[in-house]
């Protein structure tokens, strides 16, 4: 496997090749300074992927977890990812194929791949871990946990879209397989995420038995969290760091 130095100032990191069914998928894998083994956690890009304002998220929760992040859209682009993802114009021009190509049953498997190599690492604690995605992959984080109940503590989703739609393998339908911990942070006024479709999801909630949490966050649109964008609100953002961190320091232990 594949590894090499990353930037300074990341805890530890190293880039990784992680196998998938489809192939590689190129990473970021980061933990505290130390030998471990720490809790894993899997945090899932938005759909402008692997970039400096993402690596830097990711090294604030490998501040006490061992966190990989894996380039999403490993089939077509490959890590650094293309300028385009990380410095040219975001529209739906460029995000609309991305998204399209990132179907129900690749992210399902591409996300049991990712918790699959955390657990096998030596320096990643046992028996499960966390999976947090934001925009579009805070379906994924969904699929993941129903698709792997007994390796998954918790999953999140901040800002997450389309968590509730006319498909039936919808993620909301998906609930009742899992037994993680489910957070879910949403934005205010997100057509991908409608104040109806937040109603349909928490109905599903509340009939699951699980232990959960879905709030919106007061004047923060959809992407709030991810800095370096125009829509980042830095207190919500801070606000939803405090939610996360809770979160797995009660799931995973």
């Amino acid at each position: 496997m594949k590894k090499t130095k990353a930037n300074k100032g990341d805890p530890c990191p190293v880039t990784i090749d992680v196998p998938t069914r489809d192939g590689e998928a190129g990473s970021v894998f980061l933990t505290p300074a130390g030998r471990g083994p720490w809790p894993g956690v899997v945090t899932l890009t938005d759909v402008w992927g692997i970039r400096p304002d993402a690596r830097a998220m990711a090294a604030r929760a490998a501040a006490g977890y061992a966190v990989l992040m894996p380039n999403i859209f490993y089939r077509t682009h490959k890590v650094p990812l293309d300028p385009k993802l990380t410095g040219g114009e975001r529209n739906m021009a460029v995000a609309g194929p991305l998204l399209a190509s990132m179907d129900a049953d690749k992210m399902t498997r591409d996300g049991v791949s990712y918790v699959d190599y955390l657990l096998g690492r030596e320096d990643v604690q046992k028996p499960k871990v966390a999976v947090v995605g934001y925009c579009f992959s805070g379906a994924m984080a969904v699929r993941t946990a129903a698709a792997a109940p007994d390796k998954v503590a918790a999953a999140a989703s901040f800002h997450g879209g389309r968590l509730v739609t006319d498909s039936k393998d919808s993620p909301h339908t998906l609930i009742p397989k899992i037994k993680a911990e489910l957070y879910f942070g949403h934005a205010t006024q997100d057509l991908s995420m409608t104040a109806q479709q937040i109603e349909q999801l928490d109905a599903g909630l509340k009939g699951w038995g699980g232990k959960y949490q879905s709030e919106i966050y007061e004047g923060a649109r959809h992407g709030w969290a991810v800095p370096g964008g125009e829509v980042y609100n830095p207190a919500q953002s801070e606000r939803h760091f405090e939610m996360l961190f809770d979160l797995l320091k009660r799931t995973l232990k």
